[in-house]
């Protein structure tokens, strides 16, 4: 998620596993067109770190030492720019009693930089992502705790999880992204408006309709 345009900009619906967590970060690598973000922050899953350093890494070949053996085999490491920070969570009878940042991938000083030139935070959190989630809960009745309403498909649910992420985007003006008018009153913005992908909100309609290219 990029959090200055509240912009959901990638998806993988399934149990939070580390095949899906290195699809995720692969799918969002493609979708910024491999640049480095400014920072990059999650919560503590392990497989995270992992991910990142795959999809971002650079690969380093060791030099053949000239003894006998198997060389030793390249390995990758974090290039230079990668900033990876996560927040760390101290519980207490199950609530919060401690939250920690934890600089992974980077300085402290490019951390401090980044947050400095962030729109939405000047602190290393997973606050934004956890509001989406609340927000998607709102959106697809599937996923709300103690339901009804709980997929009986996985395809569906996939469809849908699909469905309500990608028109969140472009169809679901978000209040803190309204801006002023000249005339004293405010416009309403949805995330993709706010990224510079659309000039409008759009209807349902619309985006259902929309000629799309698939690509393979």
């Amino acid at each position: 998620m990029d959090p200055d345009h509240r912009l959901v900009v990638s998806v993988v619906p399934g149990k939070r596993a580390a095949e899906n967590t290195l699809a995720l970060v692969r799918d969002f690598r493609r979708r910024t067109s491999g640049r480095l973000m400014d920072l990059i922050t999650t919560d503590e899953y392990a497989p995270y770190r992992g991910a990142i350093l795959e999809v971002y890494g650079e690969t380093v070949e060791p030099p053949r030492s000239g003894k006998r053996g198997r060389p030793r085999k390249a390995y990758k490491v974090p290039p230079a720019g990668l900033t990876y920070a996560t927040v760390h969570k101290t519980r207490v009878k199950g609530r919060v009693a401690k939250v920690e940042q934890r600089i992974i991938f980077g300085t402290a000083e490019a951390v401090g930089a980044a947050l400095a030139r962030s729109a939405s935070s000047r602190a290393i959190n997973t606050s934004f992502v956890e509001r989406q989630n609340g927000t998607d809960r709102n959106r697809n009745a599937r996923k709300v705790r103690k339901t009804y309403c709980f997929s009986k498909d996985w395809s569906v649910h996939e469809a849908i999880t699909y469905f309500t992420m990608c028109s969140y985007n472009f169809c679901w003006p978000v209040r803190t992204l309204r801006v002023k008018t000249d005339d004293g009153g405010w416009q309403r913005r949805t995330p993709a408006m706010a990224a510079g992908l659309a000039d409008h909100v759009w209807s349902l309609t619309e985006w259902l309709t929309l000629p799309a290219v698939h690509q393979k």
